[in-house]
């Protein structure tokens, strides 16, 4: 930014405490709401000639952000040139660089004549045009083509905006049900729309492997397939109809690419030595501790007891292998490895299973399944750097032996129980990430009303109940850099069709969102609640199913 224009800017800094709570100005509903924000005198309005500077030192990534910007703007309104230019003299929209801001930090200010944009890393340009498109028409936030809005005018405001958690997750269960790289793809706008920046993505299950191991074709032979769409639970029976699928590796990559450009990360979850009846099925000679039984993939709900027969040599090579296609297919430092509801039956009638627990020197069954976990922790150190992942499980693996594991390299994702297991593995030295069942599996109903969506449970959780939940509540100081975010949770069970998924995450997904980035002492149900009721005609235009309860 040449020196003249910085000067302006810091001219603005200084005149912006002046404008605070200007009466002519309503705040814009932001969501996540900004950590500091204050209104302005006036607006600004886009001009029919727009010009956009990036400063060199932004690099190329911004600047090809700002290009795409602008081609948004001249897509989606009646604008007549949006361009970069390379003279930063009466631009419209400068961006530039403050190194000393964190990796998702921004500053935006919107005065009446510009508007600038600060930030040290992508990310933070990133969610500062998120903000910007936020406070626009919804149809350019939908990217809705050929509806030319005319004299868009955005209220003057200064943000300095920073998130209160590195890890704002949602997670999506393909192995029960499987829905596509498309339905894929606009679960992922959604979560970029409010700045969500890890997709969990649940993979395999009893019911179902679905991606590539090209070592291992029966697990997308005969594991990525059954004979049931519907999973039987009580009086629901299995419904006889072929039913599956699995993504190529051409497949995730791809959308590996699309969330990057959304600057969300993807964790995938192979979820072993539990929950792993559709890969038992697929090769039970090497994985299954009764191999002399038949082996089907499941067609039923709640929790098999064919697990992984973690004694057998070919197993451990199984899992290792597993780990190296996905350090091959997803470039983010973590792995979730599952962990939970693991039975240790089969284990217990198993010879090598229990020699292997002799040698163990314990009584503890759970013991088999962290001491199989370490074998992986310590395959993975002995990779290249660029190679190195850290492993996350769900809280049941504090039930076992976890001085088998490298604390420094665990993250444990605190479900059931969740506060009281996120504290107990902060205070073993563990990383942990609050999801806990009540509220935020959002795969429940948002509503007793009659006539929802078939979904998990009896009861529900509403989109004040999900939003009231305060992350990290009461921690210690000292424990609270164990403490890496939130996440929401969507299990498919009882969810066979990608509308009701839509359906059930809006606009609760909002909440989660809300609760990861904004500082608790900012957070508001009265004021989120009015905020989320301005984004129903972006759902609308953007085609997103959701639930309708708070707007009657």
């Amino acid at each position: 930014m040449k020196k003249q224009h910085y000067l302006l800017f810091l001219l603005a800094m200084l005149v912006c405490p002046l404008l605070v709570h200007a009466q002519s100005q309503q705040e814009p509903t932001i969501i996540p709401r900004p950590s500091e924000m204050k209104m302005g005198e006036g607006s600004f309005t886009l001009p029919q000639k727009l010009t956009l500077f990036v400063e060199k030192g932004c690099g190329a990534e911004v600047k090809a952000m700002a290009k795409d910007f602008a081609q948004l703007l001249k897509r989606t309104t009646d604008i007549k040139k949006a361009k970069v230019t390379s003279c930063s003299k009466s631009a419209h929209i400068i961006f530039g660089m403050n190194e000393k801001m964190e990796a998702e930090a921004y500053d935006l200010h919107i005065s009446s004549s510009q508007i600038f944009i600060r930030a040290a890393q992508p990310a933070g340009f990133f969610y500062a045009l998120q903000t910007l498109k936020q406070m626009m028409p919804a149809e350019i936030m939908a990217e809705k083509l050929g509806q030319e809005v005319k004299n868009i005018t955005i209220p003057a405001v200064y943000i300095n905006d920073n998130p209160r958690f590195g890890w704002r997750g949602f997670m999506l269960d393909e192995g029960r049900h499987f829905f596509g790289k498309e339905e894929v793809k606009r679960v992922l706008d959604i979560m970029a729309t409010y700045k969500m920046n890890r997709f969990h993505w649940h993979l395999t299950e009893d019911q179902g492997w679905r991606f590539e191991v090209p070592k291992y074709p029966k697990l997308t032979e005969v594991g990525a397939w059954r004979n049931s769409k519907v999973l039987g639970w009580a009086e629901t029976k299995p419904d006889g109809q072929r039913y599956g699928g699995f993504y190529t590796k051409k497949d995730i990559q791809e959308i590996v690419e699309y969330a990057k450009a959304r600057y969300i990360e993807i964790m995938p979850e192979v979820d072993i030595p539990g929950h792993s009846q559709a890969a038992v099925a697929s090769y039970p000679q090497e994985l299954a501790c009764d191999p002399q039984n038949p082996h089907e993939v499941w067609l039923w709900q709640g929790v098999s007891s064919d697990v992984i027969n973690v004694a057998n040599p070919a197993a451990v090579q199984f899992a290792k292998d597993v780990v190296d296609e996905l350090i091959e297919l997803f470039p983010f430092g973590y792995i979730h490895l599952g962990g939970d509801e693991c039975p240790t039956a089969k284990w217990e009638r198993n010879a090598d299973c229990q020699n292997l627990l002799k040698q163990l020197g314990s009584t503890n069954y759970r013991d088999l399944q962290t001491h199989f976990y370490k074998q992986l922790q310590e395959y993975i150190a002995q990779k290249p750097t660029k190679d190195q992942r850290q492993l996350v499980f769900w809280n049941e693996v504090l039930h076992g032996n976890t001085t088998y594991l490298d604390k420094g390299n665990t993250t444990i994702m605190a479900w059931i129980g969740a506060d009281g297991a996120a504290l107990d593995a902060a205070k073993r030295g563990m990383n942990t990430i609050l999801s806990p069942q009540i509220p935020y599996y959002i795969n429940r109903k948002q509503s007793s009303e009659e006539g929802e969506p078939r979904s998990q449970g009896h009861g529900h959780e509403t989109v004040k109940a999900v939003y009231n939940y305060q992350p990290a509540k009461g921690i210690a100081t000292d424990l609270l850099p164990n403490y890496k975010g939130v996440q929401a949770n969507f299990w498919t069970e009882w969810v066979e069709e990608s509308w009701v998924v839509e359906y059930l995450m809006l606009p609760r997904l909002a909440a989660v969102a809300e609760a990861g980035w904004t500082p608790q002492d900012l957070r508001n149900y009265d004021d989120f609640e009015s905020r989320v009721k301005q984004h129903k005609g972006l759902y609308e235009l953007r085609g997103w199913s959701y639930g309708k309860h708070i707007w009657k």
